[in-house]
């Protein structure tokens, strides 16, 4: 098979392989990319594969980057682009399921393919565009299929985080697993185990983020693969629910999260902690225990003042859109215009300073300050009271009277 229209991207990069072949070594397009263009999807990113060694690479090209020399691979700057350029290799047995012992260096296309991880993953192009397919890819690609290159046990025990990766292109692309690859990740999920949760929650976003999320979990869930994610041992039932959602893609990662933290019937004191396990971001913590508060309040009703000033609209109008999963009317329009009527957006826009209420009243700064300025706010959002300096003092001054202060 070959390519008649090669995308940019490709094009751009010939040139790098016209330096290496003109060396007397071979090379080739290889990885992702070329699986994503031969399934008509853009890709930013060409990988190269070569039969030239690191230092032979670096003699060849006089701007290199040893960014991962110890496994064969060299940046390469070139005119404005940089182009990771690896050679091929072959792998030793792996001790600790994830990376090999020792890489070892040959010159051979068919040994370097022979080691990845999938058929649709192991396919090379020449830079006029021709497919060099050892392991029937091409098939594997037309029929929606992910299948291990080889021995799938010999695959995953090399690396368990294959099993994640696995699972995630059946979500992405929309593929199914072949049996005897979904057989192996039966067989050997507990190795993932082995490996570092920061490389599973990687696989595990972007599985939930795929266009037919339900291929992905689906396995996920039926092979034991959650047994050794953190928080999802035992929750096997709730993940099936979690599945049952509309099969509809999740636009955002922290919109996935909050999904699965509801369907897990994780409580608001559990969230922060749960996805701590997952090794997620501050703010994608933040985000996602914002989220699920908003949900909840969301489904019981329509939104209150207090809500939309505590989640701003970004948040606001991400949980409107989860009510499609609840088989709600999801109004972001109305939900918008609601948020922009508030009397004030922030704490910053109130007409009274801790500052000027210190100065009016007689008192030291204190817990009470604090619980005063909550108050005001609250007043102030709900309509209670207008945002004028002057008629907030005056309240201020009425409750710390009644209060005895």
């Amino acid at each position: 098979m070959k390519l008649e229209e090669l995308p940019e991207e490709f094009i751009k990069a010939a040139s790098v392989i016209d330096e290496i072949q003109q060396h007397d070594f071979e090379a080739y397009f290889v990885g992702g990319s070329v699986r994503d263009t031969l399934l008509g999807k853009t890709s930013h990113d060409v990988d190269i594969a070569t039969s030239a060694y690191p230092e032979e690479i670096k003699q060849i090209f006089k701007r290199t980057v040893d960014v991962g020399i110890e496994h064969g691979t060299v940046l390469v700057l070139h005119g404005e682009e940089s182009y990771e350029i690896t050679t091929f290799r072959t792998e030793s047995t792996y001790q600790d399921y994830r990376r090999p012992d020792s890489v070892t260096f040959v010159r051979s296309l068919e040994e370097d393919l022979k080691r990845r991880d999938f058929t649709i993953n192991a396919l090379a192009m020449e830079k006029n565009g021709q497919i060099i397919d050892l392991f029937n890819g091409l098939t594997d690609l037309a029929d929606g299929m992910i299948r291990a290159v080889g021995n799938a046990k010999e695959r995953f025990h090399e690396d368990a985080l294959r099993m994640m990766r696995a699972v995630r292109f059946a979500s992405q692309l929309d593929f199914a697993i072949e049996q005897e690859t979904l057989n192996a990740i039966y067989t050997y999920h507990s190795l993932l185990s082995k490996i570092s949760v920061e490389r599973i929650a990687v696989e595990f976003s972007k599985l939930l983020l795929g266009k037919d999320r339900l291929k992905g979990l689906s396995p996920f869930i039926e092979t034991g693969c959650y047994q050794s994610c953190p928080g999802l041992e035992g929750k096997g039932r709730e993940l099936f629910c979690f599945s049952e959602l509309p099969n509809r893609q999740i636009e955002e990662e922290r919109q996935a999260w909050t999904l699965l933290v509801k369907e897990l019937v994780i409580q608001p004191e559990e969230i922060c902690p749960f996805l701590k396990e997952w090794k997620l971001s501050n703010q994608m913590i933040h985000d996602v225990t914002e989220l699920s508060y908003g949900l909840t309040q969301r489904l019981q009703g329509e939104w209150l003042a207090t809500d939309l000033f505590r989640l701003g609209l970004d948040l606001v109008l991400s949980v409107e859109e989860l009510l499609f999963y609840y088989n709600q009317e999801v109004k972001l329009k109305e939900t918008a215009n609601k948020y922009e009527q508030l009397p004030i957006k922030s704490r910053k826009e109130l007409a009274v300073t801790g500052n000027d209420l210190l100065t009016v009243i007689n008192q030291k700064p204190g817990k009470w300050l604090g619980q005063l300025i909550d108050e005001l706010e609250k007043k102030v959002v709900t309509g209670e009271l207008v945002n004028e300096q002057e008629a907030l003092l005056v309240y201020a001054k009425n409750q710390l009277n009644k209060e005895g202060k």
